[in-house]
């Protein structure tokens, strides 16, 4: 009895561990230059991208594992933020 609640419990967490791509740094011009990897996103977290404009050019992007996350794009000064959040493994490293 204790093991089949044990492989309910594990079984439950593998499906719904949503696995994401993490990235603290990476330029336009190069790959991931700070916190490559990835996390596992915890209860009302979704995986995260933020990108930021200069103009039409992308300066640099931002990837983690983001609590309450939800799809936003504002101006600041003359930057473009665009957040953009997504629930399927690793989606935040192609969008």
């Amino acid at each position: 009895r204790f093991l089949f609640i044990f492989l309910m419990i594990s079984l439950e967490i593998t499906v719904t561990s949503l696995q994401c791509i993490t990235c603290h740094l990476r330029t336009r011009t190069d790959r991931c230059r700070r916190g490559f990897g990835a996390c596992t996103a915890q209860k009302d977290e979704a995986c995260m991208l933020l990108k930021i404009y200069q103009g039409n050019a992308l300066q640099i992007s931002y990837m983690v594992c983001q609590k309450f996350c939800r799809d936003m794009t504002f101006d600041l000064g003359n930057r473009t933020y665009v957040h953009t959040c997504c629930n399927q493994n690793y989606c935040n490293f192609q969008l």
